[in-house]
């Protein structure tokens, strides 16, 4: 329980830093150290976003930042993409997850590298 809690923490702090998300950090770093299965380790990562966005929204409303109504037509389109997710999740075989979510890092790498050469030329990044 310990690393996996020093393991986002980390995530999270290398994440903030790159602007990139904690999952992208902390799924590898589950199934690579602490052996779950791609499945679970893609739960816990989304598990821990719960507290962490309900903080940031409740801080965010306070100061005025947010539509009540466009956040619960968020929440109700976010929570059918869970159950649709989940559903996919359960049928596809681990490999096809794992190679998914190898598809979205580099996916993630190549903006990263598109960003960093536009910037480098000068131009707009948009």
């Amino acid at each position: 329980m310990i690393v996996g809690v020093v393991m986002g923490f980390a995530a999270g702090v290398v994440s903030g830093l790159l602007g990139v998300g904690g999952g992208i950090l902390f799924v590898p770093a589950l199934t690579l150290v602490l052996s779950l299965s791609q499945v679970k380790a893609e739960a816990t990562s989304l598990l821990a976003i719960i507290p962490v966005a309900l903080v940031g929204a409740f801080r965010q409303f306070r100061y005025g930042n947010v539509s009540v109504r466009d956040g619960a037509l968020v929440g109700t389109l976010s929570a059918l993409g869970v159950l649709g997710g989940v559903a996919l999740a359960n049928v596809l075989p681990q490999r096809a997850l794992r190679f998914a979510f190898a598809a979205l890092m580099l996916a993630v790498a190549g903006q990263f590298l598109r960003r960093y050469w536009v910037r480098r030329s000068g131009e707009s990044p948009d």
